[in-house]
């Protein structure tokens, strides 16, 4: 087949994937991207350690994408969990999976990785094109704002992997949305998935445990009720544990206009025993020996105590004991978007076909973050995008052969 001419639009984890199987179809790929550096977010992943996948069963696995598992389904079956694993050991980056079932690499960082995917695709003529900001169509093919000034470069298809609209500051700044909008593509609002919530905490409470962890507590929601733990912050509650509630959280707020999350403070007790054990302290005892001698709860759980209940309720012990079995964190709203790990929201399903390629733009293919889904963190997120990304750029290598 005669060679092809590609532009990748956005350098991250999902346009890269593309060049992968792009570049092997033997198309000529130009990726380009509005940062000096590529994949900046995946780096950021990886300064805590590079959660590139998880290990649970393969069809849990896929069920954890919401109302978009049917359509994401295709795309994780051609690249599972599995697969990701031997791609990466491939580039020299062993994997183990860790006591949460999450997937990291030996190394941790995500640094040594990219390097060698980065080279590989180098080694196989990708050319890479850095601070060049997509600013729209043109004739003929795509506009670019360069340090050199303004640009305009044809191609036989294109792969827009823009990403959503959290860590703007990392290029995904969803600026692309009014470019496709006003093409007739219809977009879902943008809002903070994977993230932290406000709360009104007193100033007392805020200047004393801003900073603290909350172990070993168990967090219900719609979503569900789930082990783990959380931190205490300046603004309100962040961490894994909320991180795993947060659709469920966000879409109460902005359906109902309330939200609370439960948290149970002592997962190992019931709530007879409990009721047992505080019923038999002494009422002249202050607060805090009482808990801590019927309890066994002291520091930042019982201070979380103090601030969410009233005088009169933490002196009836089964009130008490009742509370900390379901300890009810009233919300105000999530946190911004531009500190979310992900977003929700994007290029709605119906608007691409089974190829991943925009209805109403022919030959224009879209991917990863750009598209109405979400996960919870876990190596989920990371894995839909190399997925979506390989199977657009299947999509392009389909179009273009029959075209």
């Amino acid at each position: 087949m005669e060679q092809k001419t590609i532009a990748i639009i956005g350098g991250g984890p999902t346009g890269l994937s593309a060049a992968e199987v792009l570049s092997e179809s033997g198309h000529a790929v130009f990726i380009y991207d509005a940062m000096p550096t590529f994949a900046r977010k995946f780096l950021l992943a990886g300064k805590s350690g590079l959660n590139i996948t998880h290990s649970e069963d393969y069809d849990q696995f896929a069920s954890r994408f919401g109302g978009a598992n049917s359509r994401l389904r295709a795309a994780l079956d051609a690249f599972t969990p599995t697969d990701i694993r031997a791609w990466a050991a491939g580039l020299g980056t062993e994997t183990f999976i860790g006591s949460s079932g999450r997937v990291f690499p030996n190394v941790m960082k995500a640094s040594p990785l990219l390097r060698a995917w980065l080279a590989r695709l180098e080694a196989r003529d990708v050319t890479f094109f850095t601070r060049h900001r997509w600013i729209g169509f043109a004739e003929g093919g795509h506009a670019f704002e360069t340090p050199d000034g303004r640009k305009t470069v044809s191609c036989d298809a294109t792969m827009l992997a823009l990403g959503g609209a959290s860590y703007p500051r990392l290029g995904s700044d969803a600026g692309w949305v009014s470019l496709l909008s006003e093409r007739g593509t219809t977009i879902a609002p943008f809002q903070p998935a994977n993230c932290g919530f406000d709360v009104a905490w007193s100033d007392l409470f805020r200047d004393r445990f801003a900073g603290e962890p909350l172990k070993s507590v168990m967090a219900t929601s719609r979503a569900g009720t789930f082990p783990g733990e959380f931190v205490i912050s300046r603004h309100g509650i962040e961490g894994s544990l909320i991180y795993a509630h947060a659709a469920a959280l966000r879409d109460d707020l902005l359906q109902h206009g309330e939200a609370r999350l439960a948290i149970d403070l002592s997962p190992g007790r019931t709530l007879e025993r409990l009721s047992r054990d505080l019923v038999r302290q002494d009422a002249k005892s202050s607060f805090s020996n009482r808990l801590r001698k019927g309890a066994g709860i002291d520091g930042v759980k019982a201070a979380l105590l103090r601030e969410l209940m009233s005088q009169a309720d933490r002196n009836d012990p089964n009130k008490l004991a009742a509370a900390i079995k379901s300890l009810p964190i009233p919300l105000l709203r999530p946190r911004p978007i531009a500190e979310a790990i992900s977003s929700a929201g994007g290029i709605a399903f119906s608007q691409i076909n089974e190829t991943y390629m925009l209805k109403h733009l022919p030959g224009t293919f879209a991917a990863g973050e750009m598209l109405d889904w979400e996960a919870p963190t876990g190596g989920y997120l990371l894995t839909a995008c190399f997925a979506t990304g390989r199977a657009a750029a299947k999509g392009i290598d389909d179009w273009l052969s029959r075209k």
